[in-house]
């Protein structure tokens, strides 16, 4: 159709992101990477202007926390990193298994060739201090908490179409 295409690389500054989450609170914080994608996806909302989220109403929540947050890893030092992750939790009082994602009997391989833990916390009512947690332990790549990304959501209901707006 003649779109052309670019590189981030190429185009290191967008305009605009759009795309889908997995959870979404009333503060437009968000949980992605269920896909197994969230580095890049957050690499690439980060580097956008604008980011718009469109979902259907089953991924409105009050409380982040109904799904299990990606946490992409490290290969090497597995084990530890997981512990890590879990006194890191413990330490916000989270609660709740860590498990590696597991894909046709294997561990799942991030396209950036990483492992992803799940982490099913429960609510999570404090996303910033859990996103601060998890950042300073070394064998965490990234997380599936997306904080101050999206400035708009469009959700599909059985009424219609809602938006919610970044404050």
């Amino acid at each position: 159709l003649g779109v052309p295409l670019s590189s981030l690389d190429e185009t290191p500054e967008l305009d605009l992101t759009v795309d889908g989450a997995d959870e979404i609170d009333a503060q437009l914080t968000l949980i992605k990477g269920g896909g197994g994608a969230l580095l890049r996806e957050k690499i690439v909302a980060a580097a956008s202007a604008r980011m718009i989220v469109i979902a259907d109403a089953s991924k409105v929540v009050d409380v982040l926390g109904r799904f299990p947050l990606p946490i992409e890893v490290n290969r090497f030092g597995l084990k530890a990193t997981e512990l890590a992750v879990l006194n890191a939790a413990e330490s916000l009082g989270l609660d709740g298994p860590v498990r590696l994602r597991m894909a046709d009997g294997a561990p799942f391989v991030t396209d950036g060739g990483h492992f992803i833990l799940d982490a099913s916390f429960g609510r999570i009512p404090d996303p910033r201090a859990l996103s601060k947690a998890l950042h300073v332990i070394p064998g965490v790549v990234e997380h599936g908490l997306f904080l101050d990304l999206a400035q708009l959501a469009v959700i599909a209901g059985a009424d219609g179409i809602s938006t919610v707006q970044a404050n």
